[in-house]
């Protein structure tokens, strides 16, 4: 028998033993390799109720930390003249995985950043524990010498960051992975082929998937790089049959919708389609994914102050974003050395000094208001709770302007008249939550159907009276 023989005879064996466990799985459980079965899991109560989240981008990009984390692609494969230029701050026969070395995360500090993310009110993370390049921030037995800690910081960076998560907050810990890498020669083969071949899938992505969801128990997997290839290449039905079903986080996992070219917005489970300068309501759970450092993902030293999203932008696209009935996911790209650094460190502190209001987990996270009624202009309904000095309130439709007004004058006393279309008349109701929570006497927003036209649904907690030279915003 040849190597290449026993070579394929594996592969077939990996995958005919995923097809079984798949298909046992579905005898145990109910969910069957096709999407109109796993599309019917509901997506899990803490995902619904976490609302804020935060993205992580660490890896051998972080290095060069020189305008995009596609660094390599860029340089190697598009050959993007800013990228050559910049190479020649090196010898002229470095290559990128010459980087790996120096990616040594020696300050990096996972404790500190967990208490962190507790302080900036993040009820979840995603960490990239592979990003395009390949390169694995856990050692993988299917990543030789290109992981962390065979080549760089010498530590399980996935392992360490999920034990400090758990070990010292409540948050949700998950992993971001990309599906396909820029320069595996299996993939590359696969792609000579014509995705007729599964090469890379069955010899590296599949195992990696495993060895991530079985060793770290991610409760979210954020699918990346799918756009390729089908569904059908990525074996994702199969995959996801076995997470939902066998997997040792069946029960509390949620995956987003990156598992093959076409899949986006229509099949996994919550949908990551936003435009970010005009949000509207989707009745299906999304997730607004969005850089503090705008227009990158990894750590960029060419952006400066200005080009950081402010905390006034933040906190108006969260409210924003979990008012049209989406979880704002918001990115931070760390230092090579394992520092985030003061910018990204100050934002998440402010971040979370409004959201401990926004979502304290005592109010707005158990209200619920559904509508009763189809129609999308004149639905209204209304619910005020009064617990001391915080009351909820909750109305939709054109009836909002003149209800608003009613409630605010009998619960907190008398208002100018005058000032009423200074709040209502300019802005839609995300856009006005959003200019009112700088005065912090409204300081919360949930579940708003932003309509261009016509607002639907709006919550609010107020928790102080809001007086009359406060209210011209």
């Amino acid at each position: 028998v040849t190597r290449d023989q026993i070579y394929w005879i594996t592969q077939l064996v990996m995958k005919l033993t995923l097809y079984l466990a798949a298909c046992f799985a579905v005898g145990l459980a109910g969910y069957t390799p096709n999407w109109s079965s796993l599309d019917s899991r509901p997506v899990p109560k803490w995902y619904e109720d976490a609302k804020f989240g935060i993205f992580i981008h660490w890896g051998v990009y972080s290095v060069p930390s020189y305008g995009s984390e596609h660094f390599w692609y860029r340089w190697k494969h598009l050959k993007d003249p800013e990228y050559i230029e910049f190479m020649k701050n090196y010898a002229p026969d470095f290559e990128y995985q010459d980087f790996a070395p120096m990616f040594k995360a020696e300050l990096w500090d996972p404790v500190k950043w967990a208490k962190l993310f507790k302080k900036a009110g993040a009820k979840y993370i995603a960490l990239t524990s592979k990003h395009h390049e390949g390169y694995t921030n856990w050692p993988s037995k299917y990543s030789w010498n290109w992981n962390s800690a065979d080549v760089g910081p010498g530590r399980d960076i996935v392992g360490e960051l999920a034990t400090a998560i758990r070990n010292n907050t409540d948050i949700h810990f998950g992993l971001y992975y990309s599906l396909f890498e820029f320069f595996h020669p299996l993939y590359l083969e696969d792609k000579a082929n014509g995705f007729k071949t599964q090469n890379y899938v069955t010899g590296v992505m599949l195992p990696q998937l495993h060895e991530i969801v079985e060793n770290y128990k991610p409760e979210l997997i954020w699918g990346d790089g799918d756009w390729t290839a089908n569904y059908t290449y990525w074996d994702s039905l199969e995959f996801l049959t076995w997470l939902y079903n066998e997997s040792p986080v069946k029960e509390s996992v949620v995956v987003n919708d990156r598992w093959g070219d076409g899949c986006k917005c229509t099949h996994g489970g919550y949908y990551t389609c936003r435009n970010t300068t005009h949000l509207t309501y989707q009745a299906h759970k999304w997730e607004n994914y969005y850089p503090m450092q705008k227009h990158c993902w990894g750590y960029n030293r060419l952006q400066g102050s200005e080009d950081y999203a402010s905390t006034q932008e933040l906190i108006s696209m969260l409210v924003q974003t979990v008012s049209c009935n989406g979880n704002f996911l918001l990115n931070v790209g760390p230092n090579h050395d394992g520092r985030i650094m003061p910018l990204f460190e100050e934002r998440l502190l402010e971040m979370g000094m409004t959201e401990h209001k926004i979502y304290n987990g005592q109010h707005l996270q158990k209200e619920t208001c559904v509508a009763q009624d189809t129609s999308p202009r004149f639905l209204f309904r209304q619910h005020i709770h009064n617990a001391g000095h915080n009351m909820i309130f909750i109305t939709q439709g054109h009836g909002l302007t003149s209800t608003v007004k009613q409630f605010m004058v009998q619960n907190l006393g008398s208002i100018n008249r005058t000032q009423w279309p200074l709040m209502y008349g300019q802005y839609n109701t995300c856009s006005l939550v959003a200019r009112l929570l700088s005065t912090q006497h409204i300081v919360s927003c949930s579940r708003s159907t932003c309509f261009a036209s016509a607002p639907q649904l709006l919550i609010l907690q107020v928790t102080m009276p809001c007086v009359e030279d406060n209210l011209a915003i």
